[in-house]
């Protein structure tokens, strides 16, 4: 089993920075992918960022020049950088995985989210 342990949400006023980061722990063999995605309120959940193991990035048009994905491999954890943030970046954001662990071939694991809300 993998275990996903998010942080770093909260309030912050428009054009504001917030960080998130999420640790992954378990019976991890491998890590394929990290990422981000978030779900405001009556939508569907959406692709924030994503990053393989080789550092290979990729973003939603709607994120592009302000977040930045990045993991560090040896604490097995990635990190969503937020800047110049927009309301409309108001949403649970869910920590994603796909990972091999000792017992289990690749799987999507996924965090318990963390509400970001941009508001002044």
């Amino acid at each position: 089993q993998v275990q996903l342990v998010e942080s770093g949400g909260g309030l912050v006023q428009p054009g504001g920075s917030l960080r998130l980061s999420c640790a992954a722990s378990g019976s991890i063999f491998s890590i394929v992918t990290m990422g981000w995605y978030r779900q405001a309120p009556g939508q569907r959940r959406e692709q924030v960022a994503t990053i393989t193991s080789a550092g290979t990035t990729n973003y939603a048009d709607s994120v592009k020049g302000r977040f930045t994905i990045s993991r560090d491999n040896a604490k097995n954890t990635v990190y969503l950088q937020m800047n110049s943030l927009k309301p409309e970046a108001t949403a649970v954001y869910y920590c994603n995985v796909r990972a091999r662990t000792y017992y289990t071939s690749e799987y999507n694991y996924w965090g318990q989210g963390t509400q970001v809300t941009v508001s002044s």
